[in-house]
């Protein structure tokens, strides 16, 4: 008694072999270009949110020199820098001992340094969070019998500053520290 087996049809290998290979190709897809991928956009979002709160920061540091004080007005932050001429003049020189250009700002990842940057973090479009402090000095003069002449209040408003990444990239600044005044959470 012979038995005969039947093959399988040729179709059907063909299919099967075309069915692996397009698995195999989204397998590497997703588990080795898509997340090195995404770690890329990640790092390029952090460094550009960085980059602009440091622009950000040598803006405010340029303001608190013209007026003496902080802003949290990030629009006339911004027209602060695109006006001002002690501004421009400062991004245009160059020291003369060095050579080297005595401009402030440094320069994005994606390309030169543009005032409009600063409102925005490049990853989520979300408007970056700046803030300025308000301190109450309180002053009591006393006379040596122990009875209250006078209370002074002083308020006092921009003395320190923070700007905040909304996408969780780090903060320049301290609201409540003059010792991190214009230190990034990541120096």
């Amino acid at each position: 008694m012979s038995t005969k087996s039947k093959s399988e049809p040729w179709y059907i290998h063909a299919i099967l072999y075309v069915v692996i290979i397009i698995l195999t190709y989204l397998l590497i897809d997703v588990a080795i270009i898509e997340p090195n991928y995404v770690l890329k956009m990640e790092k390029f979002w952090k460094e550009e949110s960085r980059a602009r709160m440091i622009n950000v920061k040598e803006a405010e540091i340029l303001w608190e020199g013209k007026f003496g004080r902080f802003t949290d007005d990030i629009d006339s932050l911004i027209q602060f820098v695109k006006t001002d001429e002690g501004v421009a003049n400062l991004m245009a020189s160059v020291d003369t001992v060095t050579g080297r250009s005595k401009n402030p700002f440094i320069n994005l990842t994606g390309g030169e340094f543009i005032p409009d940057s600063l409102y925005l973090s490049p990853k989520s479009g979300k408007p970056f969070i700046l803030k300025v402090d308000t301190t109450t000095n309180v002053d009591t003069v006393i006379n040596r019998r122990g009875k209250i002449i006078s209370v002074d209040t002083v308020i006092e408003i921009g003395n320190l500053w923070q700007i905040e990444c909304p996408d969780g990239y780090g903060k320049v600044g301290d609201l409540f520290s003059e010792a991190l005044k214009n230190t990034a959470s990541w120096e």
